[in-house]
């Protein structure tokens, strides 16, 4: 593709990087005493708008998930709207992820029987714009109409018309026999990457970029799912059979890798594909906590994805950076607004963010 094309785009989103949260503005969102703290120090920033605006509804975390989802629903539709035509429909195939993570959302209220009113606020949505944004079919009212279906299997059916029911209605009778939705959120997780990785094969000159950036993404989600499996003692079966395919660690690999007695040795193992995960294992052995496994790898994406897609300004990696750097700052907003509500100190949220060293 022409680079005058991403030329175009990198104009109109470059400003916009420069409304990302500081690592200093980071360090006083960890230093809050509570939620309602943390949005106050928001409210000085570009989710200020959007803080004032549901201040009056909610408050606490719920205050701070609202604002934050919003901004994040209004950072993604300009990325969509600033991609070439021609790239459009790999950052849509992409972008359909939130739709995807909403009917999770859903999904999971129905089995443990929450009600609509506990789950609507947490939709990645803003007011009227569609949660799955441009790119996605399904609008806010369609996510409410489907948390008022009486079971799964009415939600399965309501989602035949999206292209979804197919992924979700043959294993509907296997819900209603174990009352298990994990099968029925991975077939979901399947078939995104199943379509975004397509997507990819099919527009001019970038598909390189797009690829390696979501094979990194599934080898992550594979090497924390070989992790927790490892922690949970799960047999090799069950974790194989909620492998992702598309990454560069192939599922033929699963015996030797997931063949080790502990999770230290995993994570010795693991480490060709990933150099920093050893940092992990200290505060497992103290805690038996892998929240600083998940982090370290999640950090060595975000700084290695982009670092390689910042020396290719001029193409779809400047839709791919910003994409990637509004979903971490969202990411970790919420780690520190749920680590405020259980009391946690900065000393250590700071150690779990990822944003401030991207």
């Amino acid at each position: 593709m022409a680079a005058s094309s991403y030329a175009s785009a990198l104009g109109r989103l470059k400003p916009e990087f420069t409304s990302f949260l500081t690592a200093e503005t980071f360090a006083q969102l960890a230093a809050a005493k509570d939620p309602g703290e943390v949005a106050k120090i928001l409210e000085g920033t570009a989710y200020g708008p959007d803080v004032q605006a549901a201040r009056a509804a909610y408050q606490g975390v719920a205050l701070v998930e609202i604002a934050t989802n919003r901004l994040f629903v209004r950072r993604n539709r300009h990325a969509y709207e600033a991609t070439p035509f021609a790239g459009r429909g790999v950052v849509a195939a992409y972008l359909a992820r939130w739709d995807l993570q909403n009917i999770t959302l859903i999904l999971a209220a129905k089995a443990q029987g929450r009600p609509v009113t506990e789950t609507d606020e947490h939709l990645v949505s803003s007011r009227e714009i569609p949660a799955g944004l441009y790119a996605g079919v399904l609008t806010l009212d369609d996510f409410r109409s489907l948390l008022a279906q009486p079971s799964i299997e009415a939600i399965a059916t309501g989602l035949v018309k999206y292209g979804y029911g197919a992924t979700i209605l043959p294993l509907v009778e296997q819900f209603q026999r174990t009352h298990n939705i994990f099968p029925v959120v991975h077939a979901l997780d399947r078939e995104y990457y199943r379509r975004v990785i397509e997507a990819a094969k099919y527009f001019q000159g970038d598909e390189w970029v797009v690829r390696q950036f979501l094979a990194s993404e599934i080898d992550l989600r594979n090497a924390l799912l070989l992790l927790k499996g490892k922690a949970a003692d799960l047999p090799m079966e069950e974790v194989s059979a909620r492998w992702l395919d598309g990454g560069t660690i192939l599922a033929a690999q699963v015996p030797d890798l997931y063949g080790t007695r502990n999770v230290p040795e995993l994570a010795d193992r693991l480490a060709p594909r990933f150099p920093s995960i050893g940092q992990g294992t200290e505060e497992y052995n103290r805690t038996q906590s892998l929240a600083r496994f998940e982090t370290v790898l999640e950090r060595d994406r975000a700084v290695g994805e982009l670092k390689r897609m910042r020396t290719y300004p001029l193409s779809l990696s400047v839709i791919f950076a910003y994409l990637l750097l509004a979903e971490i700052e969202r990411e970790d907003i919420r780690r520190i607004a749920f680590g405020k509500l259980y009391g946690m100190g900065a000393e250590k949220l700071e150690p779990l963010l990822v944003m401030p060293h991207a």
